[in-house]
C-alpha cells in the first residue's frame, strides 16, 4: 500500500512540475541536453596483446577502464574488423575476442574481415553477441532486405543518438565470393554500392530523424582510399542529415575532418588507424561535436586484463614451440618500412609460396609446377631470432587450407594479370590484396601499360584484358630441364595455393576454373611450419637454420632462392 501511495504522489508531483514549466514558458525542448561521450575503435584485427611488457600500448583492458572513467553517459562502438587478423583471433574464429567485447561494446558494424570464417560464422557472431550489429547495405539479393538491422537509436541520458551501419561493398570480392553464393553459384547476398548505397543510407538517416534522433552518426567500415570505388567522403557528399561518420577499413588516422554533405553542411569524419593504435573519443555537447584520438591510457580494467591474459597464455602455450631461427628479417615491407607485399615481391611472400610448393611436392607427393599466395594473405613479418609455430600462424592467420588444382597457361596468365592490375610498385599510390607472390614461377609487370582487365560491379574478374597485358615474360620452373621455361598458354600445370584463392575465388579470381587435384591438404600455417622444420640445422642446436642455401628446395638446380634480401629473388620484376 505504501508503495502505491508513493507512486500516486510521484505522479502528482510530476504533473505539477509540468504545469509549472508550461506556466513559466519552459518547453521540453528547452531542457539542456546532456553531454555525451562516444568511444570508438576500428580495425583492431584481434591485436589484443598490444599492452604487453614487450609492447606497451592500448588494449581492451585500457579501453574498458577508459569507458568506466568516462562516466555513465558514455557508449562504445566499433567500426569493423575486430575478430580476425592475429593468431589470437584465428585460433577460435574470434570467439575469445568477442567474449571480451561482449562486456564492453554497445554497438558494432561488420567489417569485411568479419566474413573471413564463412557466412555462417558471420551470422552466428551478429546474432549471438551481447551488443547489436547494424548494416544498411548488407542485403538479401532476392528481395533487397537488410540481413542485419540497418540502423538503431541509443539513448544516453536525455540524448538520442542514431547510428547507421555501413559495410564496404569491397567485401564481396575481397573475401571469398563463394561465401555469398548458394550451391548453384548464384549470389544470395549482396552489398549495395553507388546510388543504391547512398539511398539506403539516406533512408536510414530519414527514419532515425523521424524517430526523434538528436544526432545521426554513420558507423561505417568504408575507408578513404581514393582508388576505392566507394569512400566515406563520397557517402557524406551524397547524403544529407549526418552529423558525423565514424569510419574504418583504410587504416587511416583521422582525428577529425570536416566534409560537406549534399546540402553543404559540415560532417565530422574520423577514424582511429588500426591495431589499437588509438581510441577515438567523440564528445557531443553544447559546443557541437569534438573528436580526439587517445594514444595512451595507463589504467586497466583488471577483469578484462585477466581474461585477455588467459587467452594469450593459452595460445602461446599451444603455439610457442620453437622450430627454427633466422639471422635476418622475412618482411612484408621495403628497406624503409613501407608495406610492399601488396605491390611488389618480398622475401616473405616468396617464403610463403615456397612453403606451399614444398609441401605439395615433397609431403603430398603431387607433382606441382607452381604455387601462389596473394599479398593480402601475408599478414606479419618474421623477425630475426627464433621462429615458432605462433610466429608462422601470425603470417598466415586466416586458417585457409592448401589445395592443388590444374590450370592451363591462359588461366595462369590471367591470374597474374588480375593480381597486378593496379600495381606501380608504390604502396602509397594503391595496394591490391590480390597481388601474387609465386614459387616455381617468375614474371614481369610493365607498369607503363594501363590495365584493361574486365570486371563486374563487385570487383570480380569477368574477362581478359581488352588491350595489352601488363604481365609479360612468365616463366615456369621445369624440374626435368632444371631451368625456367616460357609459360605455354595451352599447357596444363598444377598450381598450389590457399583454397581462398584457387577454389573460392577470393579477391575476385573468377578466372580460376580447373580440376581440383586435392583440396584441404593442410592448414596454411602448418605448411609454413613443415617447410621451416625441413631446413638444415647447420649449427646442430636442434633448430633449423632458415637460410637460402639450407632450403630443402635447393635440391632444384637453378631454382631462384634469396631470402636474405627484403625483395627476395626478384621473382616479380616491375618495369617502372
Amino acid at each position: 500500500m505504501k508503495n502505491r501511495h508513493f507512486k500516486t504522489w510521484l505522479s502528482i508531483i510530476l504533473v505539477i512540475l509540468m504545469i509549472m514549466m508550461t506556466a513559466c514558458g519552459i518547453k521540453e525542448n528547452d531542457i539542456p541536453k546532456d553531454t555525451v561521450t562516444i568511444l570508438y575503435t576500428n580495425d583492431i584485427h584481434a591485436y589484443i596483446d598490444n599492452d604487453s611488457a614487450e609492447e606497451p600500448g592500448i588494449s581492451y583492458a585500457e579501453l574498458a577502464q577508459l569507458k568506466k572513467d568516462s562516466g555513465d553517459k558514455t557508449i562504445l562502438v566499433d567500426a569493423g574488423d575486430h575478430i580476425q587478423g592475429s593468431v589470437y583471433g584465428a585460433m577460435d574464429e574470434g570467439q575469445s575476442v568477442l567474449e571480451i567485447m561482449n562486456g564492453l561494446y554497445d554497438l558494432a558494424t561488420p567489417g569485411n574481415h568479419e566474413f573471413d570464417y564463412g557466412i555462417s560464422r558471420t551470422l552466428s557472431v551478429t546474432e549471438n553477441s551481447a551488443y547489436p550489429y547494424i548494416s544498411c547495405n548488407f542485403v538479401h539479393k532476392e528481395n533487397g532486405e537488410s540481413v542485419l538491422k540497418p540502423h538503431t537509436i541509443i539513448e544516453v541520458g536525455n540524448v538520442k543518438i542514431g547510428f547507421v551501419g555501413i559495410t564496404t561493398p569491397e567485401t564481396l570480392a575481397g573475401t571469398a565470393p563463394s561465401y555469398f553464393q548458394n550451391d548453384k553459384g548464384e549470389f544470395i547476398y549482396d552489398f549495395l554500392d553507388d546510388r543504391e548505397l547512398y539511398d539506403a543510407v539516406q533512408t536510414s538517416v530519414d527514419a532515425l530523424q523521424k524517430d526523434g534522433a538528436d544526432y545521426v552518426i554513420a558507423l561505417g567500415h568504408i575507408g578513404v582510399d581514393d582508388m576505392s570505388k566507394t569512400t566515406s567522403r563520397k557517402i557524406i557528399e551524397n547524403v544529407s542529415g549526418l552529423n558525423a561518420f565514424i569510419d574504418g577499413h583504410s587504416h587511416t588516422e583521422i582525428e577529425g575532418e570536416l566534409v560537406k554533405d549534399k546540402d553543404g553542411k559540415e560532417v565530422t569524419l574520423t577514424q582511429t588507424g588500426y591495431y589499437f593504435g588509438g581510441i577515438g573519443k567523440m564528445t557531443i555537447g553544447e559546443e557541437g561535436i569534438k573528436t580526439e584520438i587517445i594514444k595512451e591510457y595507463k589504467a586497466k580494467d583488471e577483469d578484462i586484463l585477466t581474461a585477455k591474459n588467459e587467452w594469450v597464455q593459452d595460445v602461446d602455450e599451444m603455439l610457442g614451440e620453437k622450430i627454427g631461427e633466422l639471422d635476418y628479417k622475412l618482411t612484408t615491407a621495403d628497406m624503409n618500412g613501407k608495406r610492399l607485399v601488396r605491390v611488389d615481391g618480398t622475401n616473405l611472400g616468396e617464403f610463403v609460396a615456397d612453403s606451399y610448393y614444398y609441401y605439395v611436392n615433397f609431403v603430398s607427393e603431387i607433382d606441382c609446377d607452381a604455387a601462389i599466395i596473394n599479398g593480402g594473405g601475408v599478414r606479419a613479418d618474421i623477425n630475426p631470432g627464433q621462429v615458432s609455430y605462433k610466429s608462422l600462424k601470425e603470417v598466415n592467420p586466416f586458417g585457409n587450407m592448401i589445395c592443388a588444382v590444374e590450370l592451363d597457361g591462359q588461366q595462369i596468365l590471367d591470374m597474374l594479370e588480375w593480381g597486378a592490375r593496379s600495381t606501380t610498385g608504390n604502396a602509397e599510390e594503391y595496394e591490391e590484396g590480390a597481388f601474387l607472390h609465386t614459387a616455381g614461377l617468375t614474371y614481369t609487370v610493365d607498369t607503363s601499360v594501363k590495365s584493361t582487365v574486365q570486371m563486374d560491379e563487385n570487383g570480380i574478374w569477368t574477362g581478359s584484358p581488352t588491350g595489352e597485358y601488363r604481365v609479360k615474360n612468365v616463366k615456369v620452373y621445369n624440374k626435368d630441364l632444371k631451368t625456367y621455361v616460357d609459360l605455354d598458354l595451352t599447357e596444363t600445370y598444377v598450381v598450389a595455393g590457399a583454397n581462398y584463392t584457387l577454389t573460392n575465388n577470393g579477391d575476385g579470381f573468377a578466372m580460376i576454373n580447373g580440376k581440383i587435384i586435392k583440396d584441404y591438404i593442410v592448414e596454411d600455417y602448418m605448411s609454413l611450419a613443415t617447410y621451416a622444420i625441413a631446413f638444415e640445422d647447420t649449427d646442430e642446436n636442434g633448430l633449423s637454420d632458415i637460410t637460402s642455401k639450407n632450403s630443402p628446395l635447393d635440391v632444384y638446380e637453378n631454382y631462384t632462392l634469396n631470402y636474405e634480401l627484403p625483395e627476395g629473388a626478384n621473382r616479380v620484376n616491375l618495369n617502372k
